[in-house]
C-alpha cells in the first residue's frame, strides 16, 4: 500500500483524485491546502473521512507519515512543497511546470537527488496516444530523419484567477507541453532559442498572451512554435497542431484523431516528386498512455521497483530549460543558449 499526501485541493486537483482512485494499492492518506474549507469539500467529494486535512504540510506529513506527496500547488510555492517532502523522506509527484525558475528547478531537483527520493513532474500530455505512436513511427525511419518541427497554439480560454495575472503566462504556463512533446517526438536536445512575446490589444491576461519561438534542437533539427491564449476562432487541440518535416517526407496531426504521413518517391512530376501516403502504425503494447493516470501508474511503479519514471525531474527540467530560455530571449530580444 502506498499512502500519499495531495498537497494543492484547487480546480487541477480532481484530475489527480480522479486518476488516483483508479489505482489498486494507493490511499490518500492526507489534503492540504491554504484554505481549510477547500480541502474539507474534497475530502467529502471523494468520501476520505479517513484522510487528514490541514493547512500546514509539515504537520500533516508529521501526522500521517506517507510514502509519497503529490504536489498540486500554484507554481511559486513548489520549492517548497518539494523540500518538506525530501525532509519527510517522501518520494514526490508534481503538478508542471516543476518550478517557477531555473534556480528553484535546480534546487528542486538536487534536493531529490540527495534524499535519494523518486520525483516525477505530470508532463501529462506526453502520454497521449498519438505522441508515443508518432515517436514510434519516426524512429522506424520510414521517412527519414526529422529536419523541422512546426506547432501552432491558438485557443482563447478565460480562466479567471492566477492565470490571468502571471507574467509570460503562456510560455511559463502551457506551451512546456509543446516544447515538451517536440523534444519528445523527435528526441531532440535543445540548444538555443529566439523568442517574441506580445500583448494583442483584446488580450485578457496581463503579460504573455501570445508567443513565437524558434529552437535549435540539435543534429540539424529546428523546432517552431507559434501561440496564443487569446485567439477566438478556429481553435486548435489542447495538443496544437503540427507538421514534421523530415529527409523523405512529412507527417501531419490535427493534435485530435488525425495524424497522417506521406513519403516522396524518386519519381518526378512536373515540379514535384510523388508522394504516396504512409499508415502510421497504431500504439505499441509498451507504450505508456493514459495521462494522469498513466503518469500516477509509473510514478507508483518507479517507487515500488525502484525504476526511473520516464518524467523524472533529472529530464523534465531539460523541457522546463526551454521555457525560461524562451522567456529570457523575449525578456532581452537576443538569441538565448539552453543550459
Amino acid at each position: 500500500m502506498m499512502n500519499v499526501v495531495l498537497v494543492g485541493c484547487g480546480a487541477m486537483s480532481k484530475h489527480w483524485l480522479d486518476a488516483a482512485r483508479q489505482i489498486d494499492g494507493l490511499a490518500i492518506v492526507g489534503l492540504v491546502d491554504l484554505d481549510a474549507d477547500r480541502a474539507k469539500a474534497r475530502a467529502r467529494e471523494y468520501e476520505l473521512a479517513g484522510a487528514i486535512v490541514g493547512t500546514n504540510l509539515d504537520a500533516v506529513l508529521d501526522q500521517t507519515k506517507p510514502d509519497a506527496v503529490f504536489d498540486v500547488v500554484v507554481p511559486a510555492a513548489r520549492r517548497d512543497v518539494a523540500l518538506s517532502a525530501f525532509a519527510h523522506h517522501c518520494h514526490l509527484l508534481t503538478e508542471k511546470p516543476l518550478a517557477d525558475s531555473p534556480e528553484n528547478a535546480r534546487a528542486i531537483v538536487e534536493a531529490a537527488r540527495r534524499a535519494r527520493r523518486v520525483h516525477a513532474v505530470v508532463q501529462n500530455r506526453r502520454y497521449v496516444a498519438n505522441v508515443r505512436r508518432i515517436r514510434r513511427f519516426l524512429d522506424s525511419g520510414a521517412i527519414g530523419a526529422p529536419t523541422s518541427i512546426h506547432a501552432e497554439f491558438f485557443v482563447a480560454p478565460h480562466f479567471g484567477g492566477f492565470r490571468e495575472e502571471m507574467r509570460h503566462v503562456l510560455l511559463l504556463d502551457m506551451a512546456i507541453h509543446t516544447f515538451d512533446a517536440a523534444r519528445y517526438m523527435v528526441g531532440g536536445a535543445p540548444a538555443c532559442v529566439y523568442c517574441q512575446e506580445w500583448e494583442p490589444v483584446n488580450s485578457w491576461y496581463r503579460q504573455g498572451s501570445s508567443a513565437t519561438a524558434i529552437f535549435e534542437l540539435g543534429g540539424g533539427k529546428l523546432f517552431t512554435y507559434a501561440g496564443s491564449w487569446c485567439a477566438d476562432g478556429f481553435r486548435t487541440s489542447w495538443e496544437s497542431t503540427w507538421r514534421i518535416v523530415a529527409e523523405h517526407g512529412s507527417l501531419v496531426w490535427d493534435g485530435e484523431d488525425g495524424l497522417r504521413a506521406e513519403v516522396a518517391r524518386p519519381i518526378r512530376e512536373g515540379l514535384f516528386d510523388r508522394t504516396e501516403p504512409l499508415t502510421v502504425p497504431p500504439l505499441d503494447s509498451r507504450d505508456r498512455i493514459g495521462g494522469h493516470l498513466g503518469i500516477i501508474q509509473d510514478f507508483v511503479r518507479a517507487v515500488e521497483t525502484g525504476s526511473e519514471p520516464e518524467t523524472r525531474g533529472a529530464d523534465n527540467i531539460k523541457s522546463l530549460a526551454m521555457v525560461f530560455a524562451a522567456i529570457e530571449s523575449a525578456e532581452t530580444g537576443r538569441r538565448v543558449a539552453i543550459t
